[in-house]
C-alpha cells in the first residue's frame, strides 16, 4: 500500500469510526457492532436499543448524519442489537 492509499485508508476508517460513535451517541446506545460488506458498498450498524425508537424517528435522526459524513456506501442499514 502506497502512502495516499495508506492516507485514504486511516481517514476512511477515521470517519467510519465518528459515524458509529455519533450513531451510538444519538440513539443513546450502550453497545454497537457494524460491518462493512464491500461486495454490495453497503454498511450494517446493529445499535442496542434502536428497537425502543420508531421508524420515522430513526429517520429523523439519522438522515442529517448521513448527510453531514459524507461516506462511499450505496447504502447504510441500522438495525436493532
Amino acid at each position: 500500500m502506497n502512502n495516499i492509499e495508506e492516507t485514504e485508508h486511516q481517514s476512511f476508517e477515521e470517519d467510519l469510526q465518528f459515524l458509529i460513535k455519533t450513531l451510538k451517541d444519538s440513539f443513546e446506545s450502550t453497545d454497537v457492532q457494524y460491518f462493512v460488506d464491500d461486495h454490495n458498498d453497503t454498511l450494517y450498524v446493529k445499535l442496542e436499543g434502536l428497537d425502543e425508537y420508531p421508524e420515522e424517528e430513526i429517520e429523523e435522526i439519522a438522515t442529517p448524519i448521513f448527510e453531514i459524513l459524507d461516506l462511499d456506501f450505496e447504502e447504510i442499514v441500522l438495525l436493532p442489537l
